[in-house]
């Protein structure tokens, strides 16, 4: 991976970004804004980037992807600006990273290893860990040549009757291929529990939203805003990494689970996607998705459709959705505004830094749970006002009247969680 700590390796210190564009797969005018992602990425590794380079792709080169004169191109340029890291913004093959770095003599890496390293400095948690182990392991264990063409092979056994031996990189393939068995198996276990708290959640019934969208886009920001919670919530791409669930009242008393999720990505690894499984189905089970947009950003038509496509690809493109415009005390641009306004039919203009429209979500999200709850009608004995005082504090009352025996006939609109709580006093069940 990336040296970005100080140890006995050198740190890359001056990179060059390579843009490569067919127009069969990805546009011109597109692959300005992939390298100003690649760019961002890059830049949330610390490492200085001191030109870019884009290259049209006329025919298909098996050995560097570009033709041999472009890619000795590539090569002196890297030599006369005195970079030492060129980073690719497309997947290169193990072979085609070995063969850029013979060619150039200096550390040559692609997109997908960059995500990777953001994502090994995110993790914070047990779970996080092992996606990130396991993605990375992956990822390695074709490329394990590059760290081991200088050694030979382990001789053993007695004088003169030593044979060729083990090379050490087959050594260190299957130590690599165990720790994926174990990583895997660990996942599967932490996998078990989430499975198991699920269970508990689905069997309370409460209504379940999951926040998605693209990295940065200020998800754990709406989640803290809407629950009154400390998620860590920075301006960084993915903060988030693993799936955080908050239980919020809302002003109606009804209640609801919000998960905030991994952020999306253009290009986003598919042993990522893969290997955060636990944290994307939230988006797959979940009865309603949250789809958060940074309206400040530029691209926002390339967020929404990147988000919509990874939604589609893990099965939750019919989902309900709301579209949630985040951070529009940074946009100033009326028209732009209007033109989303009438584009997207569900959606909402907030801002979690200075509450504009956060009302009027929760409001949005009271009809969502309003439909997911249940209107019940009570008769409760004068011996039972603890159940009275439960239904003004866990639902919402719409008539309420003394009868002549001294009962209470209530209509509530309550979660389904509570109705249980009301068994033997309901009457239209």
């Amino acid at each position: 991976m990336i040296d970005t700590e100080k140890d006995n390796r050198k740190l890359v210190e001056r990179a060059i970004l390579i843009g490569i564009y067919d127009n069969k797969k990805v546009f011109e005018n597109e692959i300005d804004e992939h390298l100003e992602e690649l760019s961002e990425l890059v830049k949330n590794l610390h490492i200085p980037i001191i030109a870019e380079k884009v290259i049209k792709l006329r025919k298909h080169n098996t050995r560097y992807i570009v033709g041999t004169g472009k890619a000795q191109e590539i090569a002196d340029l890297a030599q006369t600006m005195e970079a030492d890291c060129l980073i690719f913004d497309t997947d290169l093959s193990p072979s085609q990273q070995r063969n850029w770095e013979a060619l150039t003599k200096i550390c040559v890496i692609d997109r997908q290893e960059v995500i990777l390293d953001i994502f090994a400095n995110r993790a914070t948690t047990k779970e996080a860990n092992l996606q990130v182990q396991l993605a990375r392991m992956q990822y390695s264990l074709p490329r394990l040549t590059r760290a081991w063409t200088h050694l030979g092979r382990q001789q053993g056994g007695a004088k003169g009757t030593r044979g060729e031996g083990e090379k050490q990189i087959e050594i260190d393939r299957r130590l690599v291929q165990h720790k994926i068995t174990s990583l895997k198996k660990e996942i599967l276990e932490v996998g078990k529990r989430r499975a198991t708290q699920r269970k508990s959640r689905e069997r309370n019934e409460v209504p379940h939203a999951a926040i998605v969208g693209y990295t940065n886009a200020g998800k754990s920001s709406l989640l803290n805003k809407l629950a009154d919670s400390d998620v860590v919530a920075k301006n960084k791409l993915f903060a988030t990494l693993d799936p955080t669930t908050r239980k919020i009242i809302l002003p109606n008393k009804l209640p609801l689970l919000l998960t905030d999720t991994v952020g999306f990505v253009r290009k986003l690894p598919h042993n990522l996607v893969e290997s955060f499984n636990s944290t994307l189905e939230e988006a797959v089970l979940a009865d309603f998705l949250i789809i958060v947009i940074d309206v400040s950003s530029s691209h926002i038509y390339d967020h929404w459709n990147t988000t919509t496509s990874v939604l589609k690809k893990l099965g939750a493109k019919d989902k309900p959705m709301l579209a949630v415009f985040n951070k529009i005390d940074l946009q100033k641009d009326q028209e732009l505004l209007e033109q989303l306004d009438e584009e997207f039919e569900d959606k909402i203009f907030v801002s979690t830094y200075d509450g504009t429209g956060i009302e009027e979500l929760q409001n949005r999200l009271i009809d969502f749970v309003s439909k997911k709850a249940s209107i019940i009608e009570l008769i409760i004995p004068p011996a039972r006002s603890d159940l009275i005082a439960l239904a003004h504090a866990k639902g919402v009352v719409l008539e309420s009247e003394f009868m002549d025996n001294a009962n209470t006939k209530m209509s509530i609109n309550i979660g389904s969680d509570y109705i249980k709580l009301f068994k033997g006093f309901i009457v239209n069940r």
